[in-house]
């Protein structure tokens, strides 16, 4: 249960920042468009992409033992610089939620662009599929469940954004909501840095 707790903490804490996927996703929320459409496209896309890292990076890891060590670094030089951009857009980014464009969209556009945020974001390779993959290496022979509770994370996260943003809309649009979000972002990262490191 702890592993997927750990797999469910860490999917949490890679998706929830700031991002083009997060904002459409918000937005359509908020407008109240293909919520769940846009909320299974985005999860299902995450899962694929965790269940690739897991699968995968085991198998390759077996082939070369050092590529664990070179990705355990990789993956805390990334944590690190995803934490301090996530505190420096804190300290001087100013982020508003402001939902604009067309009154309505048919699915078929909406799933679409829905996967061009998703799969043309070169960082959701190097979240789900190389520093979850490699971190779920730690966990063997549970690193089934430290996935299962990744997928878990995207299922909660995008499914309680997408219908919860009509709740949020408000809070957001202020920017000190974003400052203290990319703040917490920020420490939780520069954290599990430090524990992949030690």
């Amino acid at each position: 249960m702890s592993t997927f707790l750990s797999g469910l903490a860490l999917g949490l804490s890679l998706i929830i920042a700031i991002g083009a996927q997060n904002a459409f996703v918000l937005k359509q929320g908020i407008q109240k468009q293909h919520v769940f459409l846009v909320c299974l496209l985005c999860a299902l896309s995450d899962a694929i992409l965790i269940s690739a890292g897991v699968a995968g990076f085991g198998a390759l890891v077996k082939l070369y033992p050092n590529l664990e060590t070179i990705a355990r670094f990789g993956g805390a030089a990334f944590l690190i610089w995803y934490g301090l951009r996530s505190l420096y857009s804190a300290a001087t980014t100013r982020h508003v939620l402001t939902p604009q464009g067309e009154a309505h969209s048919s699915a078929w556009r909406t799933a679409l662009l829905c996967l061009a945020f998703t799969w043309l974001n070169p960082h959701v390779y190097l979240d789900t599929v190389v520093l979850l993959g490699s971190i779920s290496t730690q966990y063997e022979p549970y690193k089934f469940q430290f996935g299962l509770g990744a997928v878990t994370g995207s299922f909660l996260f995008f499914f309680s954004l997408g219908y919860g943003a009509r709740l949020l809309a408000p809070l957001f649009r202020h920017a000190r909501a974003w400052k203290i979000l990319e703040s917490v972002i920020g420490v939780i990262m520069l954290g599990l840095a430090f524990k992949l490191l030690t």
